[in-house]
This record gives C-alpha cells, structure tokens and sequence, in this order.
C-alpha cells in the first residue's frame, strides 16, 4: 500500500508539471491523494490489513497536503487524537504556512 502512494504521488507530481497552472494543479492534487490515502488508511485500520505509515501520512501533508489530511482526519475521524503523530502534523502545517508567507514576501506570488 505504501508503494503505491509514492506512485500516485508521482503521477501527481508528473501531471502537475505538464499542466498550465502546476503549482496550483499540484496542491489540489495532492490535497486530493492526501484526502484518499486518510480513508485507505482508515479502511485498512478497521479491516485489520496493512497499514499507510505514520511517516507517510506525514510527508503528504508536508509536501502541501495538508489541507486534505485535515478534511480526512474529520470526515474518515482518524489520527485526531494520537500523539505524537498530532503534534507533528501540526508542525508541518506550521511549516507550510511559513512557507508560503516566506514566498509572498519574497515576492513569488506576483
């Protein structure tokens, strides 16, 4: 499973790229993958198969996805109250926000 959510994250990476807008193509995709590897992860909690990693699950988010694994911790209820996988998925939130302030300021959003 953890395969195959590096793959989709590629082909996301990839179509991206070949689009017009790719920044904004890449956030709402991975957003989008985000959102699905939260229920696939919550599926296969709940049907006792083999899980997404932690490690996983954070690095989609950290790479933009963040906004998707918050809709899917509420929408699927999964990883809201386990720690320290919260406590670092907050961080990466921080940091994703910082990011992106970092970039307006510099000028990258004209």
């Amino acid at each position: 499973m953890n395969a195959v959510c590096y793959v989709l994250l590629m082909f996301t990476v990839g179509v991206s790229l070949i689009s017009p807008y790719p920044v904004r193509v890449g956030l709402l995709l991975i957003n989008l993958l985000t959102l699905l590897i939260y229920g696939a992860d919550k599926l296969a909690a709940r049907k006792g198969w083999r899980r997404i990693p932690e490690n996983t699950l954070l690095l989609f988010g950290l790479l933009g996805g963040w906004a998707g694994a918050l809709a899917g911790q509420q929408l699927f209820r999964h990883k809201t109250q386990k720690q320290p996988f919260r406590t670092i998925f907050m961080l990466s939130i921080a940091v994703n926000i910082a990011a992106v302030l970092l970039a307006l300021w510099l000028g990258y959003g004209r």
